[in-house]
Formats: structure tokens, sequence, C-alpha cells
């Protein structure tokens, strides 16, 4: 089990191609035509300038692409789901990728609760829950 861990581990740590950036293009059209409105539809995504400069929006950028971004994915995507080289039935990936899109929507709450306080209320909104859903769905269908 460990080493089916590793091996995924290297799996998504290989530098990807430009099909592999098409599927990345793809899956952030998606969601952005899907977030975006309901976000600013429900009032819980909203303009505004909460950087003061252009470094300050990179250091942003950065922070947030490491946690929750690249540890997240890596958890409940890549430790969770088979590779796509895994030779599983339909109905055993079927299995672990709603295992994972649960698990991925209750983390949320539970780590507003415990380990990050300042997530809360923000982890328990609906609206919050329903974006984090469908970026999960998004994020593991791209995978696969």
């Amino acid at each position: 089990m460990i080493s089916t861990l590793i091996e995924r581990l290297i799996f998504a740590s290989r530098s990807i191609n430009s099909q592999d950036w098409l599927v990345v293009g793809v899956t952030l059209l998606v969601y952005g035509a899907i977030a975006l409105p309901l976000g600013f539809n429900s009032r819980f995504l909203r303009v505004s300038q909460s950087f003061r400069n252009l470094k300050e929006l990179f250091q942003g950028l950065l922070a947030i692409f490491f946690m929750p971004s690249l540890i997240e994915e890596s958890i409940f995507r890549v430790l969770l789901l088979p590779h796509p080289t895994e030779k599983i039935s339909s109905i055993m990936w079927c299995f672990w990728a709603t295992l994972s899109l649960f698990l991925f929507i209750i983390y949320h709450p539970i780590n507003a609760l415990t380990f990050h306080p300042q997530g809360n209320p923000t982890f328990m909104k609906p609206i919050f829950l329903t974006l984090t859903g469908i970026l999960g769905l998004v994020c593991t269908v791209a995978y696969q």
C-alpha cells in the first residue's frame, strides 16, 4: 500500500505536457464558468482590492498554491484516487472518486472547527461547500 502511494506521488510530480496543460485550462474554464456566477450571485464572492501592490498579490498567490491547493490536491486526488495507469474497474474508480469528493467536502468544516478556526464561518456556508464540491468534482474528472 505504501509503495502504491509513493508511486502515485511520483506519477503526479512528473512534468506535464501540452495535453495536460489543455486539461488544466479546460478544467479552469469549466469551473470558472460555474463558480463565478454562483459565487457572485450569492454574494459569496465580491470584487475587492485586498492587495496593496503586485508583489503582495503574487506572494499571496504563491502562498495559496502550496497551502491549501497543492497539499489538498495531493491528499484528495493524488493519494486517494487510483492513478490513470492503475488497472481498476470503473466501479472501483467511481467508489474512490466518491469517497475522495465526500472527504474533500467534509474536511473543510472539520478543519474550521479544529486546526483552522479562521475558516469559520466561511467553511460552514452552504455556498462555500457547494463551490468546494464543484471544484473537487472538476478536479477529480480532470485527474482521470
